[in-house]
Protein backbone atom coordinates (compact mmCIF):
# COMPACT_ATOMS: atom_id res chain seq x y z
CA UNK A 1 0.00 0.00 0.00
CA UNK A 2 2.89 2.39 0.66
CA UNK A 3 3.98 2.11 -2.98
CA UNK A 4 0.47 3.17 -4.04
CA UNK A 5 0.73 6.26 -1.85
CA UNK A 6 4.09 7.27 -3.31
CA UNK A 7 2.83 6.68 -6.86
CA UNK A 8 -0.28 8.77 -6.15
CA UNK A 9 1.81 11.59 -4.68
CA UNK A 10 4.23 11.55 -7.63
CA UNK A 11 1.78 13.41 -9.85
CA UNK A 12 1.61 17.21 -9.35
CA UNK A 13 -2.09 17.38 -10.27
CA UNK A 14 -2.96 14.84 -7.60
CA UNK A 15 -0.96 16.85 -5.06
CA UNK A 16 -2.97 19.94 -6.05
CA UNK A 17 -6.19 17.99 -5.52
CA UNK A 18 -5.01 16.97 -2.04
CA UNK A 19 -4.02 20.58 -1.29
CA UNK A 20 -7.55 21.63 -2.21
CA UNK A 21 -9.04 19.01 0.09
CA UNK A 22 -6.82 20.24 2.93
CA UNK A 23 -8.29 23.72 2.45
CA UNK A 24 -11.86 22.45 2.26
CA UNK A 25 -12.74 18.82 2.75
CA UNK A 26 -15.84 17.18 1.27
CA UNK A 27 -15.78 18.57 -2.27
CA UNK A 28 -17.73 17.26 -5.23
CA UNK A 29 -16.07 16.48 -8.55
CA UNK A 30 -17.46 19.72 -9.94
CA UNK A 31 -15.94 21.74 -7.09
CA UNK A 32 -12.55 20.06 -7.50
CA UNK A 33 -12.56 20.76 -11.25
CA UNK A 34 -13.55 24.39 -10.68
CA UNK A 35 -10.81 24.87 -8.07
CA UNK A 36 -8.16 23.38 -10.35
CA UNK A 37 -9.26 25.69 -13.17
CA UNK A 38 -9.62 28.90 -11.17
CA UNK A 39 -6.65 28.59 -8.82
CA UNK A 40 -4.17 26.71 -10.96
CA UNK A 41 -5.29 27.33 -14.55
CA UNK A 42 -5.76 23.61 -15.20
CA UNK A 43 -8.60 23.14 -17.66
CA UNK A 44 -8.97 19.39 -17.27
CA UNK A 45 -12.01 17.35 -18.21
CA UNK A 46 -14.15 15.92 -15.43
CA UNK A 47 -13.14 12.46 -16.62
CA UNK A 48 -9.43 13.27 -16.22
CA UNK A 49 -9.96 14.64 -12.70
CA UNK A 50 -12.11 11.61 -11.89
CA UNK A 51 -9.24 9.33 -12.94
CA UNK A 52 -6.87 11.22 -10.64
CA UNK A 53 -9.36 10.87 -7.80
CA UNK A 54 -9.58 7.12 -8.48
CA UNK A 55 -5.80 6.80 -8.05
CA UNK A 56 -5.93 8.81 -4.81
CA UNK A 57 -8.81 6.68 -3.56
CA UNK A 58 -7.00 3.43 -4.44
CA UNK A 59 -4.02 4.67 -2.40
CA UNK A 60 -6.32 5.42 0.54
CA UNK A 61 -5.61 9.16 0.44
CA UNK A 62 -9.17 10.07 -0.51
CA UNK A 63 -12.42 8.52 0.68
CA UNK A 64 -15.74 9.16 -0.98
CA UNK A 65 -19.23 9.35 0.42
CA UNK A 66 -22.57 9.65 -1.30
CA UNK A 67 -25.33 11.97 -0.20
CA UNK A 68 -28.29 11.54 -2.48
CA UNK A 69 -27.05 11.89 -6.02
CA UNK A 70 -23.89 13.72 -5.01
CA UNK A 71 -20.51 12.17 -4.31
CA UNK A 72 -18.16 13.98 -1.96
CA UNK A 73 -14.42 13.48 -1.60
CA UNK A 74 -12.64 13.68 1.76
CA UNK A 75 -8.95 13.64 2.57
CA UNK A 76 -7.68 10.65 4.56
CA UNK A 77 -4.33 11.45 6.17
CA UNK A 78 -3.76 8.03 7.73
CA UNK A 79 -1.54 6.70 4.89
CA UNK A 80 0.64 9.81 5.19
CA UNK A 81 0.83 9.45 8.97
CA UNK A 82 1.99 5.83 8.58
CA UNK A 83 4.74 6.93 6.22
CA UNK A 84 5.84 9.75 8.50
CA UNK A 85 5.95 7.61 11.62
CA UNK A 86 7.90 4.95 9.76
CA UNK A 87 10.91 7.25 9.59
CA UNK A 88 10.15 9.67 12.39
CA UNK A 89 9.51 7.08 15.10
CA UNK A 90 11.71 7.36 18.18
CA UNK A 91 15.03 5.61 17.82
CA UNK A 92 15.59 2.36 19.63
CA UNK A 93 18.67 2.02 21.84
CA UNK A 94 21.51 0.26 20.01
CA UNK A 95 21.34 -2.92 22.14
CA UNK A 96 17.57 -3.34 21.76
CA UNK A 97 16.47 -6.01 19.25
Amino acid sequence: MTDDVFKALADPTRRLILDGLVERNGQSLFEICARLASRHGLGMSRQAVSQHLAVLEAAGLVVTRREGRYKFHDLNTEPLERIATRWLAPEKPENTP
